[in-house]
């Protein structure tokens, strides 16, 4: 992204600041529906500036995104803001809810970040017999599979935030045990939820979401980040980390890659974290222009 790309967002984020209206009765249907032109007038106005950008963040979004969105602001206003994101191994998914989380935590707005990741199975049973998790892989176990998650469990709980309740999710331990631990962490339920990982978009879970995102990286890429996080954060020997790089691969195809054709948003997970940064304090100057 060049600097002039970065003025000209700048310029319209210190324009749009500026741009306070009279705050509607949001109690009021007529109030939802003044905010929710607006918010689709923006938005566009968003997507126009994005495809110009010389690294545009978004590949794709559908065409009728932006008015189901605005009608679900209208129709139930109380409901958490609801936010999937998914995408192959080594996409930028958990990268990108950082920066959403950082972003947003920077304006005091609070917001919720969950991993579907903690929903997996506990398998501690399957790697005793086995002796190792990669064993088991090897033996036929189907890892991403959505049988290898706890989806009955995860689709109740994303139920009870969107309704504004806190809960307690399972934590998965990256320690190569397979162990579970049911309700260890607390997960608040905040106005906007992101969710990330490649269970968020598996049937019977996917229809939750206001905000269906799909991160899409080139493969070389991904490899790189899969292959250096093998080694460097997971102490995996190169054979065995090539080794799950081709099962990842396989089980993306077949159960990851179908959600990019109902995803919402198709995002580049190689894009300009700064860039992106700024496309979302334009967001949230424009969702915060009205006057009290």
């Amino acid at each position: 992204m060049n600097e002039d790309n970065k003025d000209g967002l700048s310029h319209l984020i210190e324009k749009s600041s500026k741009d306070k209206i009279a705050k509607p009765d949001f109690t009021q249907r007529t109030g939802r529906e003044l905010l929710a032109y607006y918010l689709k007038s923006k938005f566009e106005q968003v997507l126009d500036y994005d495809k110009k950008a010389n690294e545009p963040i978004f590949i794709e979004v559908s065409y009728d995104f932006i008015n189901k969105f605005s009608q679900r602001l209208i129709s139930n206003p109380h409901k958490k803001i609801m936010i999937g994101i998914t995408g192959e191994s080594a996409s930028g998914k958990s990268t990108f809810c950082r920066e959403i989380c950082n972003v947003i935590s920077s304006f005091d707005m609070p917001v919720t970040i969950l991993t579907t990741d903690n929903y997996f199975n506990d398998i501690s049973e399957l790697i005793k017999v086995y002796g190792t998790f990669d064993a088991l892989r090897d033996n036929g176990y189907d890892v991403d599979s959505p049988e290898s998650f706890q989806l009955d469990v995860l689709r109740e709980d994303l139920k009870l935030i969107s309704q504004g309740k806190d809960i307690y999710s399972p934590e998965y331990l990256l320690n190569g045990t397979g162990v579970s631990v049911p309700k260890a962490k607390l997960v608040p339920s905040n106005k906007i939820v992101v969710v990330e990982g490649m269970a968020s978009m598996y049937k019977d879970i996917k229809d939750i979401f206001d905000i269906k995102v799909y991160v899409e990286t080139d493969i070389n890429i991904r490899r790189d980040r899969f292959m250096t996080r093998a080694y460097m954060e997971r102490n995996q020997d190169l054979d065995n980390a090539k080794k799950h790089w081709e099962y990842i691969l396989g089980a993306g195809e077949k159960y990851v890659k179908p959600a990019r054709k109902e995803a919402d948003i198709i995002i580049n997970g190689d894009t300009n974290l700064a860039y992106f940064s700024q496309i979302l304090e334009y967001i949230y100057t424009i969702t915060n222009n009205f006057t009290v």
